[in-house]
């Protein structure tokens, strides 16, 4: 393995403006260790090297243009590219080639980026697998649906990765491989350009290997230069323990990892405090998933109508699910959901952030599932903030993350917070 492509972001941008790196250097690196890992992680839907490196040496040519400039960025196939197939992860639209970029694709390439190819997403970002395996195991789930980018950036292929995220799909596979999933406050990157799924839930959010690189992205696309992690918090940081109502679902390794950073955390002068949801908030899951299911069956609405037969047997059955969801139920759904928005602050009174696990326990075994995004569904539907930061390793070695929690609005105190938190933990 190259050592240009173990670079953070943030370190291969700095000397890439003082010259001291080439864009071509990282991005062929990039592709070198594709080349060498592909067959085994299988992380991407479409590669156009020729054309990564084509765009790395103008960049190298030309002025800075922006917080991303000469940095290799992969997009999951949920995301519109007009020089490259977006297929949504099914065979309905193989081949398919949009007439335009994602408002975060434009985006990316207006800041310098360099778009190298199309990480694999789960169908339609749902349940049914893609083809990617966990670089830590390949015996083992990466998670999903941002299952591609999870593992490329996990395994060193590319320091930035764009995912989406309905339910858990940013912060449950960033946990399985190890790496940093940020799903921003609902709303702060651009979801224009993505295929829909929930127009309620659907976040757009960024993977990579530190929080100060996701934090990166995620400013380059938003226009918010307050999102970049560098100076240390103004304030001492609190932080809330916070189980939720789920907690019963925890795995040992989640559990140990869990009672381990409160510990250490408090052993380290970082204020921590148990924090207890509010009742109404133990019907928050299934809130969320009513609203889901519902949303998917009208969104998917051509494809399910008109390519029935194409989807999997599971999609069939979710979107069957969705129909059968009453509009008093969903309705029901939605009013908890805003409820509980609203009593949100109460939450945060004592505390900057709360911390919460990411998923159940480590990835588990086999690829026929992609695990399951419990832990993120209420956080979703609140619309928060959330960083899974990797902390601990299971008994077999695999990764187990913890997810950084803020109040709606506040990421750039989350995204600080979630830094300092990850070195403390780590």
């Amino acid at each position: 393995m190259g050592s240009l492509n173990t670079l953070s972001a943030v370190e291969a941008a700095r000397q890439i403006a003082a010259k001291k790196l080439t864009s071509e250097a990282l991005v062929r690196d990039c592709l070198e260790r594709i080349a060498a890992r592909e067959d085994a992680v299988q992380a991407w839907e479409y590669l156009d090297r020729d054309a990564a490196l084509e765009q790395a040496r103008a960049a190298d040519a030309g002025p800075p243009r922006g917080l991303l400039h000469g940095l290799p960025v992969a997009v999951k196939d949920l995301i519109d590219t007009v020089d490259m197939p977006t297929a949504y992860g099914t065979p309905v639209y193989a081949g398919h080639r949009p007439a335009w970029d994602a408002a975060c694709v434009a985006l990316t390439r207006a800041a310098g980026g360099i778009v190298i190819g199309k990480t694999v997403t789960t169908e339609f970002a749902g349940m049914y697998p893609g083809k990617t395996r966990n670089p830590h195991h390949p015996g083992h789930t990466p998670g999903g649906s941002s299952s591609g980018s999870a593992a490329a950036v996990a395994d060193y292929m590319v320091p930035l990765a764009f995912g989406t995220q309905t339910a858990g799909s940013v912060i449950r596979p960033a946990a399985f491989c190890g790496v940093v999933g940020y799903k921003p406050s609902f709303g702060l990157i651009s979801r224009v350009g993505v295929k829909a799924l929930s127009d309620t839930l659907d976040t757009v959010g960024t993977i990579a290997r530190t929080v100060p690189d996701a934090a990166l992205l995620a400013a380059a696309v938003s226009g918010r230069a307050d999102l970049l992690v560098g100076r240390p918090l103004a304030v001492p940081l609190r932080v809330g323990i916070c189980r939720t109502y789920e907690w019963k679902q925890a795995q040992p390794e989640t559990v140990a990892a869990f009672e381990r950073a409160a510990e250490k955390l408090a052993a380290g002068g970082i204020p921590v405090k148990e924090i207890k949801l509010p009742p109404t908030y133990a019907s928050l899951v299934q809130a969320q998933s009513d609203i889901q299911l519902t949303e998917q069956a009208q969104s998917l609405a051509h494809e399910r109508l008109t390519h029935g037969p194409q989807l999997s047997a599971r999609l069939r059955g979710i979107l069957e699910a969705g129909l059968q969801i009453s509009s008093e139920r969903y309705d029901a759904a939605q009013t908890l959901a805003r409820n509980c928005r609203r009593s949100l602050t109460e939450v945060f009174t004592d505390c900057d952030v709360l911390l919460a696990p990411s998923a159940p326990g480590a990835a588990p075994a086999g690829l026929e599932s992609t695990g399951d995004p419990l832990f993120s569904r209420i956080w979703t539907l609140l619309r928060v903030p959330c960083v899974s930061i990797p902390v601990a390793a299971a008994a077999n070695g695999l990764p187990v993350g913890l997810q950084v929690v803020g109040a709606f609005g506040n990421d750039a105190q989350t995204l600080a917070a979630a830094h300092r938190l990850h070195q403390v933990l780590i």
